[in-house]
């Protein structure tokens, strides 16, 4: 997860120089250029993005260390999709991520229930707080793989 780091000051700097790195790119994967052995990402988004894929995906435990980590959405899956349920997911990601990505304002959350596939399908519009007009969105599926 990213880290807020205080000790710099000032207003927020747009990502212009490509050589700076933010975070690990995902899927995990060895880099073909001169950003280190794996590849990264160039921007604050890309890399808030891929730290919002994953705390939607990771359940609580699972995460060496950080036992509170993580929102646990798989056990949804065989559960009645009610409008109750559904705020109740939205109100869980919503605090969570106040908790894990406090710098990350959540604008939309839709969630859907494949039936067929027994799928949740989660969509996060979001704006990073420094930057309240760049709005970026997140798609992922929950399955109980």
């Amino acid at each position: 997860m990213a880290i807020i780091d205080t000790s710099v000051t000032g207003s927020f700097n747009e990502d212009r120089d490509e050589n700076i790195f933010i975070g690990l790119d995902l899927p995990i994967r060895k880099s073909e250029g001169v950003e280190g052995y794996f590849a990264s990402t160039t921007t604050t988004v890309a890399a808030v993005k891929n730290n919002i894929r994953n705390f939607l995906k990771t359940n609580r435990g699972e995460r060496f260390l950080q036992p509170n980590l993580g929102l646990g959405l798989r056990r949804y899956l065989f559960e009645q999709f009610t409008t109750d349920l559904e705020d109740g997911i939205k109100s869980e990601i919503n605090e969570g991520i106040k908790v894990w990505l406090p710098f990350v304002n959540i604008r939309k959350i839709d969630i859907t229930k494949d039936e067929d596939y027994n799928t949740l399908k989660i969509y996060v519009s979001f704006n990073i707080q420094n930057a309240p007009n760049m709005i970026d969105s997140v798609e992922v599926d929950i399955t109980g793989e």
